[in-house]
């Protein structure tokens, strides 16, 4: 009786010994990192850490600069603070933090959501936003004005998005720069807006126009090809756009979130490049679906162990739909200490 007890004994302490390494684990997110304080040289933003299981005991920073719609982020040097103050080298750039919660059993990383561009000091302030005028349908065109700015402005540049329906999720159509915009077919389902920047002899300042009602229509972006017996309609195409949302490395595996769109929904294929100074670089293939204009995805792969020592890793992304138009490359960094 006394040696099954012992036996019995021994078995729950291994029980308890196994229980405890099941359930050790590094931090995992449940909240994203966010940033408060005013995108403007000069002034502080603060990085709030988010939520965390697994208790972390500790917390390290990066912030990024970004293009203006929060794509394409590299490691800013000097950022490694949870408060960062933004230079002149910011200005017209979004910004973001990477926060990365460390425990007894590991670390782990997550980005925040980028900010609206970063403004000038000095730069004119808007009284009136910019709005748009025009019907968001296939084959219109959308102008959007210039607002109303103190001190007046001496020029205006602009920048049109494509957003999710909801009008989230902004990302800046290529080459889309003039007060106008025609509308096409990559846009079904989305809501458009415009960035318009003023400037004057004090710097310059971004800000975002009204959105769009949500874009339908196709009818005016085909050609139609009659015969005496029948109707032919041709879809026009052109090349697919990506935007990279974010980059995360977990142990030994990437994980990527990107945005495709396209004006033909189909087979579309993702061509992922590892980057590293010195490093021969790597490329990899992967296709996805797309059932409709736009849509976002997750894709993580197995990073060779000559791209994870110090330094800064990059992974650029490009799209390629079922003609091999391909979209412009885009990417993220991550960098090792």
């Amino acid at each position: 009786m006394k040696r099954a007890s012992t036996l019995a004994a021994l078995a729950l302490a291994a029980a308890g010994i196994f229980a405890a390494v099941a359930t050790a684990a590094a931090p995992q997110n449940t909240a994203p990192p966010t940033i408060s304080g005013t995108p403007k040289q000069g002034s502080t933003l603060t990085a709030n850490d988010g939520t965390w299981t697994g208790s972390p005991t500790a917390f390290s920073y990066q912030w990024q600069r970004c293009a203006s719609d929060g794509t394409a982020c590299g490691d800013i040097t000097a950022g490694t603070a949870n408060t960062y103050v933004p230079t002149a080298g910011d200005v017209g750039h979004a910004l973001r933090v990477v926060v990365t919660a460390t425990n007894a059993d590991g670390k782990t990383a997550a980005t925040s959501a980028p900010t609206e561009p970063v403004n000038s000091a000095n730069g004119p302030t808007n009284t009136v936003r910019p709005a748009l005028s025009g019907a968001a349908v296939v084959g219109n065109t959308l102008r959007v004005t210039n607002g109303s700015w103190s001190p007046a402005a001496t020029s205006f540049s602009r920048h049109w998005q494509r957003c999710a329906a909801d009008g989230t999720a902004c990302l800046n159509i290529p080459g889309a720069t003039a007060q106008t915009y025609g509308v096409r077919t990559a846009d079904v389902g989305h809501r458009l807006r415009a960035l318009v920047t003023a400037r004057n002899s004090g710097g310059s300042t971004t800000v975002a126009s009204s959105t769009s009602d949500v874009v339908t229509g196709t009818s005016s972006t085909t050609t139609v090809v009659t015969t005496t017996t029948s109707t032919t309609t041709v879809a026009g195409n052109r090349a697919p756009s990506l935007g990279y949302i974010s980059l995360r490395v977990r142990g030994a595996r990437a994980y990527a979130r990107y945005r495709v769109c396209d004006d033909q929904v189909g087979r579309i294929r993702i061509i992922e490049r590892d980057a590293k100074a010195r490093v021969l670089s790597v490329s990899r293939r992967w296709q996805v679906s797309l059932n409709g204009s736009c849509a976002v995805y997750s894709h993580s792969w197995v990073l060779a162990r000559k791209f994870r020592t110090h330094g800064r890793y990059v992974s650029t992304l490009r799209a390629a739909d079922a003609h091999g138009r391909l979209s412009l490359l885009r990417s993220c960094s991550v960098t090792f200490r």
